[in-house]
């Protein structure tokens, strides 16, 4: 079982319902049981999450933020703000994963931003998605090749399902990367590319036991991009399997 201190909701699970009504949301959240979240869009919703937040003593250990996209001054001033400690680049196109090259600018611009970053005692991470496991280079999938070039200040959130998406045999990844894994996304489905056949953690094929034996100390982030039902029902429902709280005997 996952302690509650040790799980966190990626934001964008539940985007739509932000949208509706950002305040009530994040009550949602809270009473569920959720103590952490994990925002996007974290300098446009700023304001609004520095009052709810600790309205529903909700933290923020971690964020998602375009570092080597956008300007890095406002990310960092937004995390310092909400006493967010990691800043993590969520995304980078996927035609740069083709050649070893390519993929040490990517470290270098991660290396770069997590020496920004810690003059505001900020660190840096990177989260992957399918493509970076399913490039292979000389038989190495491509994320390896970028942690080989990362500075140990850079650490990993690993989206174990994309992960799996991209034919990675996850927990023997994790166990390779060790400490550097800082944070996981837990989610589930039915291991492809359809977002909206991902379901609630602990209802789909991936081996989330196995995932969680490998890096037992990491931050467990629940996410689904997408979902077919009512997303609270599966944020509820990967609480409770997570958590055993709630979970059918």
């Amino acid at each position: 079982m996952v302690a509650v201190d040790n799980l966190s909701l990626q934001l964008y699970t539940v985007r739509g319902a932000l949208e509706e009504d950002f305040d009530a949301t994040l009550a949602r959240i809270a009473e569920i049981g959720y103590t952490k979240v994990e925002p996007f869009g974290v300098t446009a919703f700023a304001d609004r999450l520095a009052e709810s937040l600790p309205k529903y003593g909700l933290s923020a250990p971690t964020t998602h933020a375009g570092l080597l996209r956008e300007d890095s001054g406002p990310i960092y001033a937004a995390a310092r703000r909400l006493g967010i400690g990691t800043v993590i680049d969520p995304h980078t196109d996927p035609a740069r994963w083709q050649s070893a090259d390519e993929i040490k600018v990517i470290a270098d611009g991660l290396n770069k931003a997590a020496i920004e970053a810690a003059d505001h005692g900020i660190t840096v991470g990177y989260h992957n998605h399918h493509f970076e496991l399913e490039s292979t280079i000389d038989g190495v999938h491509a994320l390896e090749i970028l942690v080989d070039h990362l500075s140990d200040d850079v650490i990993l959130e690993v989206d174990t399902y994309w992960a799996a998406v991209g034919g990675a045999d996850v927990p023997a990844l994790l166990g390779k990367f060790g400490d550097r894994v800082k944070a996981i996304h837990v989610k589930d489905g039915d291991g492809t590319l359809d977002n909206k056949a991902q379901v609630a953690v602990g209802d789909g094929t991936i081996a989330v036991a196995d995932i969680l034996a490998a890096v037992p100390d990491a931050l467990r982030v629940v996410e689904l991009d997408d979902f077919s039902g009512e997303i609270f029902d599966a944020v509820q429902g990967s609480y409770s399997f997570l958590t055993g709280e709630g979970a059918p005997a």
